[in-house]
């Protein structure tokens, strides 16, 4: 894939409401491992009060949460999805959004931009901020 510029996107305004509407958040990605950027931001939203969901194929638990293997396998509603997958994957994560029909705001983080599954996520009515890190501006807006 060429490198994308994010054509779809919400500016910081849309952002900051976002975070104030949310509750439930899904970390796509979400990586046992603490040096990892996926890891710290997980572990920061669940700090600053989001019920903070663990994505990952592997373990049963992540930052003292339950991991579950897919978004399709969460069993409560989730509100704002985190993605930390490679671009390549976001047409399938896009297609898992769509089809929960409860998920308010797609976020997919720094360096990730895949415009077809924006458009797509976009077109059914959900809220999409691409190549921005959910922790950054989180505490750049609250601060």
């Amino acid at each position: 894939m060429e490198c994308e510029m994010p054509r779809v996107n919400s500016n910081r305004e849309e952002m900051k409401k976002y975070f104030e509407e949310v509750k439930t958040i899904a970390v796509l990605g979400c990586s046992p491992d603490n040096t990892k950027a996926s890891n710290h931001v997980a572990e920061y939203l669940r700090d600053v009060g989001y019920k903070m969901i663990p994505v990952y194929p592997k373990y049963d638990e992540i930052l003292g949460q339950k991991v579950y293997r897919s978004l399709a396998d969460i069993d409560v509603p989730v509100d704002m999805v985190v993605v930390f997958r490679k671009p390549a994957a976001l047409d399938a994560i896009a297609d898992a959004v769509i089809e929960r029909g409860d998920v308010k705001v797609y976020w997919t983080q720094l360096g990730l931009i895949n415009n077809s599954a924006a458009d797509k996520v976009k077109a059914s009515g959900v809220a999409v901020v691409q190549n921005y890190c959910a922790m950054v501006e989180h505490r750049e807006i609250f601060k």
